[in-house]
């Protein structure tokens, strides 16, 4: 995967490149590991685990660098709502969307995001959104649905299944979109990151294990090593890592430019199943992940 074109570099700082690269990497290797996660732990425990670690490392690391965690009443009523909307709505919609359509749609229906962000943004943050900026995001969306036609043309699903399926992502693209935008508000850039982070897991483990208990009763947990290894992945690198970046670029770059990585996730996405799954590439998917790259090229460029 190639760096952005040096044009494009003097409009923010090398490391908020570095960490949109990395999100992408990391995120995108997220799919295969949660596939495996839910079938053998419900979907709402799989995400309470994760965040509940997350959380832990998070405010592990705030002691550690001497971060704080104080915040006023008011920035902890944010991170309870940056919680509830990126940690419990997002993750269990997300979790549940899977068990009805192919992956390959949830990823289509997330390569959206830069929609939603950019209209919320213009709503409640009046930021401007360009054409040029608009015109990449339909360029990219476009790319996406082509890299998963097959997967969706062929998946024999049944109309219901795909309706329930897409009507649960498409409740996770708002309430992440939500998160974004709340995350890029003058209140959520002057909250201390770290610490802020850290709350909203906390929050959101909290939120999730009622949930759980409500939809999927009683605690549920697998000790193979090789689930506790997809934990550690998902907490650790996807989690807390991966947010504590991810909010970073949110800050620098907007929620609309930020939600460009959910282009790229798709194609990290199938090459790691390439690699690990056998996936064979199509011409479609090829042209598809092309366009997806233009796209965010055009988008990116425009001021």
């Amino acid at each position: 995967m190639t760096a952005p074109p040096a044009s494009l570099a003097p409009r923010f700082p090398m490391r908020i490149w570095v960490y949109f690269w990395l999100v992408s990497l990391i995120w995108g290797a997220t799919w295969l590991v949660i596939k495996y996660q839910v079938e053998e732990v419900p979907a709402s425990w799989a995400a309470t685990w994760r965040f509940l670690v997350a959380g832990v490392v998070m405010f592990g690391y705030c002691l550690a660098a001497r971060k704080t965690l104080r915040l006023s009443p008011a920035e902890h009523r944010l991170a309870a709502l940056m919680g509830l909307m990126q940690f419990v709505l997002n993750f269990n919609f997300v979790y549940r969307a899977e068990e009805h359509v192919t992956s390959g749609l949830v990823a289509l229906t997330f390569a959206l995001l830069v929609v939603p962000n950019a209209l919320f943004s213009r709503l409640f943050l009046g930021t401007r959104v360009g054409w040029q900026f608009m015109l990449g995001g339909v360029i990219a969306i476009v790319g996406v649905g082509m890299m998963f036609g097959r997967d969706i043309l062929q998946s024999g699903t049944a109309g219901d299944e795909v309706a329930l399926g897409l009507g649960l992502s498409l409740a996770a693209l708002v309430s992440v979109s939500i998160a974004n935008v709340l995350g890029a508000s003058p209140r959520g850039r002057a909250q201390p990151l770290e610490g802020s982070i850290a709350w909203s897991m906390l929050y959101g483990t909290v939120i999730n294990i009622a949930v759980a208990f409500v939809l999927a009763g009683p605690p549920v947990m697998v000790w193979t090593p090789g689930y506790l290894a997809g934990l550690a992945y998902l907490a650790v690198i996807g989690s807390a890592v991966a947010f504590l970046l991810y909010y970073q670029m949110i800050r620098a770059m907007g929620a609309g430019r930020a939600a460009y990585s959910a282009v790229v996730i798709p194609i990290v996405a199938m090459a790691i199943s390439t690699v690990f799954e056998g996936y064979v590439w199509s011409g479609l998917a090829i042209i598809g992940a092309t366009l997806a790259l233009t796209g965010l090229v055009v988008a990116l460029r425009a001021r």
